[in-house]
């Protein structure tokens, strides 16, 4: 083997030494401020700052206008997740070939929140945020590849769990911030932006990363761009599984989760819609992150996944059924952990499952950056979708009737997968 191959093998091999606490706190810290610069904006600033500028009537317009710039956004995030991991793959930077992108995309993201405060046109709002999302895409594309890089897969669980933990942290703490701290439109997106920087910058600085040889680097065919980003299902059936799962899943949870104010104020006539969201919240949160850390342990003692992730959808689809049934606000608090623990557990050991079923241990970035798309692009339309699917059916129980069977689908797509267990 010349010197070439053995650079290479030694960057492209399966890890086998565990991570130590201190990576991970590092790459948990990193993961709270990517979930509260993106949460935040999703759940609360966005919305107001698009009601505001849109002055309609109607909720359902206000919905819509929001789906619109969410879902511009999220074509871009379709592109940007596997071409961003595709570079990554082939960065030669002598700083490794994650950290490079972790940093501008940290840099363009943060950059992105804070004129996006400054905006008073709509047209203005969908441009800086869907540039937020673009430095988001980047940025997660390269730091979740660091699983595959860096962590074993009997470790895999575990540490995917503190990717979905600070994500329910991060948003009940950005909502906090940005409601008592950090008042006011441009206060808010600048509050988060700050944070982004300041939680990300230490694993750039202390997170070791692989530095890839030139001779060692795939490089892009020219003119095959498209070639080089297309995985086919046929070829590599667990990858595509794996993949339709992800989407259904997603999007049953988005459309189960995104419209619950509404819910509350229009489909339960709620007087005190907005206080009982935040206990909603709250609930659904401390399951995420019990569930998430609890069952990625779990998973990694026992060396499965299909069958926590089977499990995971299929309670998120009780939950959903739960909601279309019995719309009453006690039966919502029981939906809500359902709701919660379901999707935690989905969010850590799919994660793990995810990175064993990657065609090519040269395009882990690449090929992680797709399965990105499928947890990106659901959110991203799930408002529009939900808006129009309450406006066509007269009512919110179609919707998480809806819900309950993308995620029931997601479960059945999970079974067929054969090489991991």
């Amino acid at each position: 083997m010349s010197s070439t191959d053995t650079a290479a093998a030694g960057v492209f091999s399966e890890p086998v030494r565990r991570v130590e606490g201190g990576w991970i706190a590092l790459f948990a810290a990193a993961w709270l401020g990517v979930w509260m610069a993106q949460l935040t904006p999703v759940q609360l600033l966005l919305p107001v700052q698009i009601e505001q500028r849109l002055g309609a009537a109607s909720w359902v317009e206000n919905v819509v206008a929001f789906g619109v710039i969410s879902g511009i956004a999220g074509v871009a995030a379709f592109v940007a997740f596997p071409v961003t991991g595709l570079l990554s793959d082939r960065t030669t930077s002598r700083f490794g070939r994650r950290r490079p992108w972790i940093a501008g995309g940290a840099a363009v993201f943060a950059v992105s929140l804070l004129l996006l405060g400054l905006q008073e046109s709509f047209v203005g709002i969908g441009i800086f945020w869907t540039l937020s999302i673009v430095g988001f895409c980047v940025l997660t594309a390269a730091l979740t590849a660091t699983i595959s890089d860096r962590v074993p897969v009997e470790q895999r669980g575990f540490v995917s769990g503190w990717i979905s933990a600070p994500q329910a942290i991060g948003t009940i703490l950005g909502l906090v911030l940005v409601l008592t701290l950090f008042t006011g439109q441009f206060g808010g997106y600048a509050a988060v932006a700050v944070l982004l920087v300041v939680l990300v910058a230490p694993f750039l600085l202390f997170g070791r990363d692989q530095v890839l040889t030139r001779e060692a680097a795939r490089r892009i065919p020219r003119g095959r761009l498209l070639d080089e980003l297309w995985i086919s299902p046929r070829r590599y059936p667990d990858f595509g599984w794996t993949l339709l799962g992800r989407v259904l899943v997603n999007t049953g949870n988005a459309l189960g989760t995104t419209l619950l104010l509404y819910f509350l104020m229009y489909g339960l006539d709620d007087e005190n819609a907005e206080d009982d969201l935040l206990v909603l919240t709250l609930v659904y949160m401390v399951f995420v992150v019990i569930s998430s850390l609890g069952a990625g342990a779990l998973s990694d003692r026992l060396g499965r996944r299909r069958v926590f992730v089977f499990v995971s959808s299929t309670l998120q689809a009780v939950a959903a059924l739960l909601l279309a049934f019995v719309p009453e606000l006690s039966v919502a608090m029981i939906a809500a952990g359902l709701l919660g623990a379901g999707y935690g557990c989905f969010l850590s050991v799919d994660q793990a499952l995810a990175t064993q079923v990657l065609p090519d241990p040269a395009t882990r970035g690449k090929d992680l950056g797709i399965m990105n798309i499928a947890t990106a692009v659901p959110q991203a339309l799930a408002p529009l979708l939900g808006a129009a699917v309450v406006a066509w059916l007269g009512g919110f129980q179609g919707l998480f009737i809806l819900s309950a069977l993308f995620a029931f689908g997601g479960a059945l797509a999970v079974a067929r997968i054969r090489s991991v267990r």
